[in-house]
């Protein structure tokens, strides 16, 4: 499976962003999805993540009230909304996939092991 994201861009500080992150190519229902992110200097973030196994997204607490993580209906698009964006919101996102990822892993990066390549969002004050 390869992923692909797109729909960043330069906003305003409260300004709303869309991104959207298209899996191809033989795809797995047992597939846990995940929005990572990395701002200039800094380490890579997890934002937010689906289980393989279903449930509730999990969200970072930076980004919980203002981010909505969705999926479409054949599972192959995974979506951000992005609403009240702030400056610190500033980096690279990426999306990433793996097999059998638990709630309790979502976080953890190494547990991914397909990557989209990222789309920069850039939050203006």
């Amino acid at each position: 499976v390869q992923l692909q994201a797109s729909g960043g861009g330069l906003v305003q500080a409260g300004d709303s962003l869309r991104l959207s992150c298209a899996a191809s190519g033989r795809t797995d229902s047992n597939c846990a999805l995940a929005w990572f992110r990395q701002a200039p200097g800094k380490e890579r973030e997890f934002v937010v993540g689906i289980s393989s196994y279903g449930g509730t997204p999990a969200y970072a607490e930076s980004v919980q009230g203002r981010f909505t993580v969705s999926r479409d209906n054949a599972k192959t698009t995974l979506y951000l909304q992005m609403n009240s964006l702030k400056p610190e919101d500033t980096a690279v996102y990426s999306c990433a996939g793996g097999l059998y990822i638990g709630r309790y892993y979502l976080r953890d990066g190494n547990q991914y092991a397909v990557w989209g390549q990222g789309t920069l969002v850039t939050v203006s004050s």
